[in-house]
Parts: structure tokens; sequence; C-alpha cells
């Protein structure tokens, strides 16, 4: 069973700008539970706190958003544009994000335990402190990410792009790592107990 807590609406979100997007009005800290937003243009927009647990935003463009503490779990987010946008502690447990652009994009103490993430783009991302327990990251692009303190316990890591990442601290307890590309990172006191490293480039045990 998921359980998710909702932040509390700050008041100084009243002044925030709203929009309309596919008939669903975009601000901060509204319920928009299983909305239809497929291929809606979301740039910029604000929608820290937001509840879209089911909501479909496959082909959304979400540059620069604000879905900070957002609860997106369960959300198909493939194929979305969430370039250099803030989910710093959202929640994005089991979401789909196949496909999906997270290039710079701040995703500290993120939840994104069991989401989908195969081929997805997290180039100079920043994901430390995050939980990516058992999620799915193969061929996931993460050049230069910070993985930093990051839980990847069990997550599959096949064939994935992790060069010149900052893995310190890292747990890889378990992970698949095989035919990953690891050369130029920093992985200083990360765990690699138990992982899969076969094939695995840039990377001496």
């Amino acid at each position: 069973m998921f359980w998710w807590t909702r932040k509390k609406k700050p008041i100084e979100s009243a002044l925030t700008a709203v929009m309309q997007r596919n008939g669903y009005t975009i601000e901060p800290y509204t319920d928009l539970t299983g909305a239809d937003l497929e291929g809606a243009d979301l740039e910029g927009a604000d929608l820290e706190g937001t509840i879209l647990i089911n909501a479909n935003l496959s082909g959304a463009n979400l540059t620069s958003a604000n879905l900070r503490d957002a609860l997106v779990a369960l959300a198909d987010l493939s194929g979305v544009n969430l370039n250099f946008a803030n989910l710093e502690g959202a929640e994005l447990e089991g979401a789909n994000l196949e496909g999906a652009s997270l290039r710079g994009a701040n995703l500290r103490g993120a939840n994104l335990a069991s989401a989908n993430l195969v081929s997805a783009n997290l180039e100079s991302a920043k994901l430390a402190t995050a939980n990516l327990f058992t999620a799915n990251l193969a061929d996931a692009n993460l050049m230069c990410s910070d993985i930093s303190y990051t839980n990847l316990s069990h997550t599959n890591l096949a064939c994935a792009n992790l060069s010149y990442a900052n893995l310190s601290c890292a747990n890889l307890s378990y992970a698949n790592l095989s035919g990953a590309a690891l050369g130029g990172a920093n992985t200083l006191l990360a765990n690699f107990a138990g992982a899969n490293l076969f094939g695995v480039v840039g990377y001496e045990p």
C-alpha cells in the first residue's frame, strides 16, 4: 500500500499566476488526480504541492516547471520534457517516465521508487538523497548527474551512461549495472555489495 502526505498550502501561493490547460486550472496545491494533460504546454508552470496521482502528462512540456513536493505517483510522464524542472521532494513512486527528458532537473530528495525511467535523459540532473529503490533506469543517460547519497538498491541500470556522475556514498547494493558506463564517475564510498557489474566500462571493484 502507498502512503503519501500532502504538504500544507502556504499563504503566498495565492499570489501565483493561474493558467488553464486542457480544461484544468493549473496552480499550486490543487487536486488534479487522474487529470488528462497529455501534450499540454506547461512550461514554467507552478505546480508546487499539486496532486497529480494517476494523471496523464505524457508528451507534455514541463520545462522549468515547479513541481516541488508535488504528488505525481503512478502518473504517466512518458516522453515528457522536464528539463531544468524543480522536482525537489516530489513523490514519483511508480510513475512512468520512459523516454522522458530531465536534463538539469532538480530531483533532490524525490521518491522515485519503482519508477520507470527506461531511456530517460537525466544528464546533469541533481538526484542527491533521492530514493530510486527498484527503479528501472535501463539505457538511461545519467552523465554528469549528482547521485550522491542516493538509494539505488535493486535498481536496474543496465547499459546506463553514468560517465562523470557523482556516485559518492550512493547505495547500489544488488543493482544491475551490466554494460553500464562509469568512466570518470566518482564512486568514493559507494556501496556496490551484491551488484551485477558484468561488462561495466570504466570501473574496477
